[in-house]
């Protein structure tokens, strides 16, 4: 049989979206899960709902723009975009249902442990006075009372912004009218009573709508919530200037179409027509809530100040090659004395962020032997250090280039700031590749020494954010391996529009040679399993939904061989045990940190490879992204990677396996009377090895 992908009407492929949902219901399961404590726990619940506002904002904008734009043809897992809109909200309204009772569960535990979430009827007349003060001094300066009559059209609502709709009646006319007040994001959805009792300050607000509309009786209020179009779309061929198309697309955001619109059970047909017709929507984007709008105020919850409710917050390892190493002017680190002696391998979150990637900009910075410095900032945060250590070498007269990923999705105005004050140093700033998004993590050091010029490389699976880097797990390796520095001098000779892809020694870059390198191995893995030989293929990432992908990996393991994949997220191939065998293991790893690194492995022809990187099983990731995998060749290094695989592969506790009709079923369930199984843990057991090896 050709190699190319099969009919996907033989083996349906895994709806994107629907696979989406079904990871939010993993994560979801650790809200529930009564073995975390409990704080922790509100975390995960809060994770769920501003993953599902993304979703709406993101992926079903993107179906409802196809089914506006009349598309009636099926998509890879064989629906119209009619018939996936239909199931999305299917599915979407099961997990909200399944969500609220989470929260419930999670208040009625809460005030089990002493700390009730109160209504303002249940507050004692002389509390409820004390927040009546406050009220008046802390909260009625920033509320805006918006009324809609004839003289004031439907007001602008922006989107996830929580609102109360209020119906008034003005006595003396004898007329009802509606009202919009906002409730402002800036003072946060808890309100703290005393030490023992909470409130939501939208409960606070309706108690004091009276005071907004003074000499108007208020019949009832509902909080209703939308989400908007969220994603950006820019025409780079018609943009002559990509930065001011980002900056209009961020101002044109604000104004998305209406994706969704969140309403609060009881609230009047009157007024939800009103609503539905100021937002230009129709009756499908409703959606009633029997509950608390907007579940990100789980969130907060999880941030109350009872330490005893929440685990203690790991602290990274620093790794005993940076600890014992020998120090630099400064006096910390002389990281590049570390790698010189040889490959530093890294696992974030259980080793340190602070102690290599960001030592290494701030040594690089100051080092006067420094010549230049060039890297990749795809989300770097506001409050990242690394861009200012780049700022201070480009001051010092360092050459410095840096590629700001303007296009990174919600992280745009944050890029922006940056790539202003990064040009404004004297950094060389690139403002992304057009048609391409920027996605490699990468760093290129080249420092003057005494034998030369010698090129010093960092590559990552995971951004320069040191926030993200204590809550997702990730891959970095620290090398001055010349062949890597000529790879990532030739990918940023093409990145600043220098030159063509060169040819690489080291590393697969998309959309070059990624997507042919990846199928030629699971093409030779195949053909070695058809003349009787044992190959082996495994990979963690994301999300596998890449139809080509999807089907070779799927033809591999029919025609014999074995294959474990490890993805988090959207997965669209099933395990197929009449066909498969016993061969295809797809499993999901959910738990403390946020699975974020890819890693793969093929073994074939008595050839061994290890990959990590940036990219995905996506047509995005392969075919319109700037990506790079890297492989790991030092023994060292080598063992690394072993590890990590063999710890996930073990895990119980945390992995959910994918069955043939499309369900994840906990591992755990499956291995109950297996001694000591459902206990084995990858993140404990990562944090284990981190901690043993510096004892």
């Amino acid at each position: 049989m050709s190699h190319e992908h099969r009919n996907q009407s033989s083996h349906p492929i895994v709806s994107r979206e629907l696979s989406m949902l079904a990871f939010n219901a993993r994560v979801l399961h650790e809200a529930q899960d009564q073995r975390i404590p409990l704080l922790d726990r509100f975390r995960f619940l809060g994770i769920v709902a501003s993953n599902i506002d993304e979703f709406f904002g993101v992926r079903v904008s993107g179906i409802r723009e196809q089914i506006d734009a009349g598309v009636r043809s099926p998509g890879a897992d064989g629906r119209t975009p009619a018939e996936q809109m239909l199931a999305i909200r299917e599915a979407a309204s099961l997990l909200g249902e399944a969500q609220q009772e989470t929260w419930r569960s999670l208040i009625s535990q809460l005030a089990g442990e002493g700390v009730q979430l109160v209504k303002w009827s249940e507050l004692e007349p002389v509390v409820q006075e004390r927040l009546s003060a406050r009220f008046t001094q802390e909260i009625f300066p920033v509320l805006t009372p918006l009324a809609v009559d004839p003289g004031h059209p439907f007001p602008y609502v922006s989107s996830l912004s929580l609102s109360l709709a209020a119906r008034l009646r003005d006595p003396e006319r004898g007329v009802e009218f509606f009202a919009r007040v906002k409730v402002p994001q800036i003072l946060g959805r808890i309100v703290q009573v005393d030490d023992r009792r909470v409130l939501l300050l939208e409960d606070l607000i309706r108690a004091h709508l009276h005071e907004l509309f003074k000499g108007h009786e208020v019949i009832d209020a509902h909080l209703f919530r939308i989400t908007r179009d969220a994603d950006i779309e820019v025409e780079e061929g018609e943009a002559d200037d990509l930065l001011a198309a980002i900056e209009e697309e961020l101002r044109q955001r604000r104004f998305g179409k209406v994706i969704r619109l969140e309403v609060e059970t009881g609230m009047s047909d009157e007024v939800r027509a009103l609503l539905l017709d100021g937002l230009e929507l129709g009756g499908d984007a409703l959606s009633e809530i029997d509950g608390v709008i907007d579940l990100s105020v789980a969130t907060e919850a999880a941030l109350l100040p009872h330490p005893k409710l929440r685990a203690p917050t790991w602290q990274p390892i620093t790794p005993s090659r940076i600890a014992t190493a020998a120090t630099a002017a400064d006096d910390a680190a002389d990281l590049f004395e570390v790698i010189r002696n040889g490959d530093l391998f890294l696992h974030y979150p259980y080793e340190s962020f602070d102690a290599s990637a960001e030592r290494l900009f701030q040594q690089a910075a100051a080092d006067p032997d420094v010549l230049s410095i060039r890297s990749t900032l795809y989300r770097t945060g506001a409050t990242s250090s690394i861009p200012g250590h780049l700022i201070q070498a480009a001051r010092a007269g360092k050459e410095v280039v840096v590629l700001v990923e303007i296009k990174a999705r919600f992280d745009e105005a944050a890029n922006i700031e940056w790539a202003r004050r990064l040009e404004e140093a004297g950094a060389h700033v690139i403002y992304g590749m057009s048609g391409l998004k920027t996605h490699c993590k990468a760093t290129l050091i080249a420092r003057r020494e005494t034998a030369g010029i010698r090129r010093y490389v960092h590559l990552s699976t995971g951004n320069y954010n040191p926030k993200t880097a204590r809550l997702y797990t990730d891959i970095a390796l620290f090398t001055a391996d010349p062949e890597f520095g000529a790879d990532l001098s030739a990918l940023f000779n093409y990145l600043t529009g220098l030159s063509k892809h060169a040819e690489y020694q080291r590393l697969l870059v998309a959309p070059a040679r990624l997507r042919d390198a990846l199928r030629e191995r699971i093409v030779a893995a195949t053909a070695e399993a058809e003349r009787g030989g044992s190959p082996y293929i495994a990979a963690k990432v994301n999300a596998l939904v890449d139809v080509e992908m999807i089907a070779l990996l799927d033809e591999a393991a029919e025609r014999g061989v074995r294959i474990d994949l490890i993805v988090r997220g959207m997965c669209g191939l099933l395990p197929d045990p009449a066909r498969h065998g016993d061969r295809l293991q797809i499993r999901s790893i959910v738990g403390e940190f946020l699975e974020h690194s890819r890693l793969y492995h093929f073994e074939y022809d008595g050839r061994s490879e290890w990959f990590a990187g940036s990219a995905d099983l996506m047509d995005r990731n392969l075919d319109r992204r700037v990506e790079a995998l890297f492989p790991l060749l030092g023994a060292e290094s080598i063992r690394r990677c072993e590890e990590v695989l063999s710890v996930l592969l073990s895990d119980v506790r945390n992995s959910w396996l994918l069955q043939p009709d499309g369900a994840w079923v906990r591992r755990e369930e499956l291995a109950r009377g297996e001694k000591g199984g459902a206990t084995r843990s990858a993140f404990t057991e990562f944090k284990r090895l981190a901690s043993d090896s510096v004892a």
